[in-house]
């Protein structure tokens, strides 16, 4: 995977405390120098001042405050072959299954709720969805570099595949007869969240277990991706405190 901007207070703060090895060069305003120039030193991060015209093209429309690191992403991503040949599912497990959601803020928004509450991979395909980018990097405030990311071929197989190793497959979707608060996730969850259009495709519909539903006022017909994946990740960690836990 190709060198690409991370940007932003959060996101840039958590790449310098988790991966700080993967920062090429760190480009500061001087009005957030003092702030991240103690930590870039500790973590022996080269730092550059701020180059406003190189920038110009690659960030336009970013809101960067100020602070720009230059990373590789190379291996940020693991195959789905290599996270499973070490990856032991419990009880208290879950992971989240991105079915061709291609807006990237959608994407690092996800993330972000999948760090939040413990879940221990999200599976990206590598088809017909936004790549893992700065711009998912920004609005997943820096959790892509704390969550595992797993990339994947075909979601069907997969999907398959985890059923086959104890996984119960919850496909999102407003017509669902289950509802997300009253469900007991008691084996291990795999949530499958479709895309901002058209949810779920019919076919990965068809090989999830269950349908959930996320109760809301008739005057609102659906919730964006994120928003929705946020919802049901919290219903589930309320089950599995432990997922909290440090």
């Amino acid at each position: 995977m190709k060198e690409t901007y991370v940007y932003g207070r959060n996101p840039v703060r958590e790449l310098l405390r988790l991966n700080p090895e993967r920062i090429h060069t760190l480009y500061l305003a001087p009005s957030v120098e003092p702030e991240f120039r103690p930590l870039a030193q500790r973590m022996n991060v080269r730092r550059e001042p701020f180059p406003n015209n190189q920038f110009m093209r690659e960030l336009e429309g970013a809101v960067h405050q100020g602070v720009v690191a230059k990373v590789s992403l190379a291996g940020l991503v693991q195959d789905y072959a290599t996270f499973m040949a070490t990856f032991t599912a419990q009880k208290d497990t879950s992971l989240v299954l991105l079915n061709e959601i291609t807006d990237p803020h959608n994407v690092g928004a996800i993330i972000r709720s999948a760090a939040a509450f413990g879940a221990s991979a999200v599976l990206i395909p590598t088809h017909n969805q936004s790549p893992v980018t700065g711009t998912v990097a920004k609005a997943s405030a820096g959790m892509i570099f704390s969550v595992p990311l797993v990339s994947i071929v075909n979601e069907n197989q997969t999907i398959l595949d985890l059923k086959k190793r104890g996984f119960w497959a919850y496909g999102l979707a407003a017509e669902g007869k289950t509802d997300v608060y009253t469900e007991k996730f008691d084996a291990p969850a795999v949530f499958v969240i479709g895309s901002e259009g058209h949810g779920l495709r019919e076919k990965t519909r068809e090989h999830c277990d269950i349908l959930l539903r996320i109760p809301m006022h008739p005057r609102c017909e659906s919730l964006n991706a994120s928003v929705s994946a946020g919802i049901v990740l919290s219903a589930w960690a309320r089950q599995h405190p432990v997922s909290l836990a440090e």
